[in-house]
């Protein structure tokens, strides 16, 4: 039989592990130097000699001390420092939780990201704290919201159900940019009529003029069971890898489909990298998912 002395003991060090293991999560971390999450992939019909690389970044949610400007021109020095051809901005660049010393206004963050680098260019779309972050366009029901005006003002592209069409060594390919799936906040969307997001999948799609391949820059990843084989590679954040995640399993994804699109390399009607992301949103915590870059290398 356990003695009082005996459990007092126990009921000790499981609380200073159990402080270790919150200081861990939010100090360590979510501070942590970003390691890079590299993808070797050959999608179906990809051209031959294309080699394509990008570099993505999803979730920075600016704020200190987690994810101060300083912060953000560190990961943007490592990421020029990568050689990838383009770079891939996929939303999220607004603080996301509450437990912030100071908020970090978007002229910061943006004039932080224009320092990156790309021989192809970098280019961007928006995530819904962008949207739910800008009071004004929650009111009006539409945009542009303040990231967006933001990162314009520095010379970033941003595609809000839009397209491009770039080159490679003589080989085209297309950047699709798809509105973000939920940026009205759930007290908005109960108007009716009142949609959830600004996202248009077909209308987007549609804009590309030639058989080139398509590289879907979608910030939720939930669109994935929407997306056409057309799409030769989805690109996505938001999930932050469920932000704790233990022996491949989240237990909180913020998905319809929970674990499905939490994390990494998913196979659908096209592939879909789902990034872990940078910074933490709802609480500034971090278990078994360390802040990432990702690097995808496309050939055929």
């Amino acid at each position: 039989m356990i003695t009082r002395r005996q459990f007092l003991k126990w009921l000790g060090r499981l609380g200073a592990f159990g402080v270790l293991v919150t200081a861990y999560a939010t100090v360590v971390e979510p501070l942590l130097r970003p390691r890079i999450a590299r993808y070797e992939l050959k999608p179906e019909r990809w051209p031959a000699g294309l080699e394509l690389t990008i570099a993505a970044l999803a979730d920075i949610h600016a704020c200190h001390p987690w994810m101060s400007p300083e912060r953000i021109r560190s990961i943007v020095e490592e990421t020029n420092g990568l050689g990838a051809d383009v770079i891939a901005l996929l939303g999220d660049y607004v603080g996301g939780h509450r437990f912030v010393t100071e908020s970090v206004p978007p002229n910061e963050w943006a004039q932080a990201l224009a320092g990156l680098r790309a021989p192809l260019g970098v280019h961007a779309i928006l995530g819904n704290h962008e949207w739910w972050s800008d009071r004004a366009a929650q009111r009006a029901g539409q945009g542009p919201p303040a990231g967006r005006r933001a990162l314009e003002a520095v010379g970033i592209p941003v595609y809000e159900n839009d397209v491009v069409r770039l080159t490679k060594a003589g080989r085209a390919f297309w950047l699709a940019g798809l509105g973000d799936q939920l940026a009205f906040l759930p007290s908005r969307r109960l108007r009716p009529g009142r949609p959830i997001g600004v996202d248009q999948l077909d209308a987007t799609l549609a804009k590309v003029t030639d058989d080139a391949p398509v590289i879907l820059l979608a910030h939720e990843p939930d669109i994935a069971v929407r997306v056409p084989a057309r799409v030769a590679l989805t690109l996505s954040g938001h999930t932050h890898g469920g932000q704790v995640r233990l022996f491949g399993w989240s237990p909180v994804v913020p998905s319809r489909y929970g674990n499905r699109f939490a994390y990494g390399h998913v196979r659908e009607r096209c592939d879909l990298i789902v990034s872990g992301g940078l910074g933490c949103s709802i609480m500034p915590v971090r278990i078994g998912v360390s802040p990432e870059i990702v690097v995808v290398t496309l050939r055929a």
